[in-house]
């Protein structure tokens, strides 16, 4: 039995949306259970009118809430007890595989590195999430905003915990391929940090690609695609607003005569089935990757239907022991970098003797 500790109060809209996503969620997944962090007579109150699965839930309380707007320093200090905290903390103590939170980004990256730290030999989180691309093919993308300016090393450290965890959520394909977003599929491109990167992993035991582009993302190519979080985040909220774009064009031209009108309700199969691929709701759900316990970021303002995808993410990297396997594999990549970037030094200082 998989549990995931969920911040009832987190989000937009708290109770409206997890309830009925955690509600949701239990029935498609019998082997899950939940508890449910948030005040408990409301929790309590929510759950029933939801006629929820009560065996299969239980209410933790916590007396505090983060705001959306609250800053993360501020919360981390003075929100011990607020739901997203203790939420976590069932992740800390073992009581539960996995955490999942619609609230504040920021507060609950803070948060979720205080408590449960980082894997040995990772510097910092990364925000990661699995992009649809060609041939229903998943390509994990990170860092997604958790970290605007980053060393050749942390990049190098993001496509490791990348690549672990795509070998863990499917080990039967073998070692996940790995590309670097630049600006071009050349060596020579790209700024001085991207280079350094590029060089460090060809000498990584990772199955490195090279540089790719951002076409690349939807391309099935590769498996894992890293970036510094300013970059990430930006191509993220760009395939946001193209779908939104996409989808009100595509109506726009619809409903523009008669003619497209009837053409609209022949294609209307088509249509439903486009919307439904690309629909955001089914890829929520960002994963806080690096940390010591599974920690997934629920969107804020999502609905309930999102909601139930968020806990999917979860439950599936919890059933997958994703945690287990990234440490063990994290560990053996960063010997072996550490091992060939030594030889490297010594081949330079011995050619510079001679």
């Amino acid at each position: 039995m998989i549990t995931l500790a969920v911040d009832a109060m987190g989000g937009d809209v708290g109770l409206a949306v997890t309830v009925p996503g955690a509600v949701a969620f239990l029935k498609q997944q019998p082997n899950a259970r939940l508890m449910m962090v948030g005040d408990e007579q409301q929790v309590r109150s929510a759950l029933e009118s939801a006629n929820a699965p009560l065996d299969r839930i239980e209410i933790v309380h916590a007396s505090q809430v983060v705001e959306m707007d609250e800053a993360p320093q501020l919360a981390l200090k003075n929100k011990k007890d607020s739901s997203m905290r203790v939420a976590i903390n069932q992740v800390k103590e073992g009581k539960a595989q996995a955490a999942v939170s619609a609230g504040n980004t920021g507060a609950l990256m803070a948060t979720a590195r205080f408590v449960l730290k980082t894997i040995p030999g990772i510097e910092r989180p990364a925000i990661a999430k699995f992009l649809p691309s060609a041939g229903n093919h998943m390509t994990l993308m990170l860092d997604l905003g958790a970290n605007v300016d980053c060393t050749a090393e942390q990049l190098v450290q993001f496509a490791v915990i990348g690549s672990e965890l795509v070998q863990a959520m499917n080990p039967e394909k073998g070692m996940p391929r790995v590309g670097l977003l630049n600006v071009g599929t050349e060596d020579i491109k790209g700024t001085d940090t991207v280079k350094q990167t590029f060089r460090l992993l060809q000498d990584s035991n990772l199955n490195f690609t090279g540089n790719v582009e951002g076409h690349t993302i939807f391309s099935g190519d590769v498996d894992v695609v890293v970036a510094d979080g300013f970059v990430g985040n930006i191509v993220l909220k760009t395939i946001e607003g193209a779908v939104k774009f996409m989808g009100s064009a595509i109506k726009q031209e619809f409903q523009s005569n008669l003619f497209t009108k009837a053409a609209a309700l022949v294609s209307l199969p088509a249509l439903k089935g486009f919307k439904n691929k690309l629909d955001p709701r089914k890829f929520n759900g960002a994963i806080f990757l690096g940390l010591r316990g599974v920690v997934v970021k629920s969107h804020g303002g999502t609905d309930a239907v999102g909601f139930t995808y968020a806990l999917e993410e979860a439950y599936h990297e919890a059933n997958a022991d994703s945690m287990v396997r990234i440490e063990q594999g994290v560990a053996t990549q960063l010997a072996v970098l550490a091992e060939k970037c030594l030889e490297r030094e010594q081949a330079k200082a011995a050619d510079n003797i001679e």
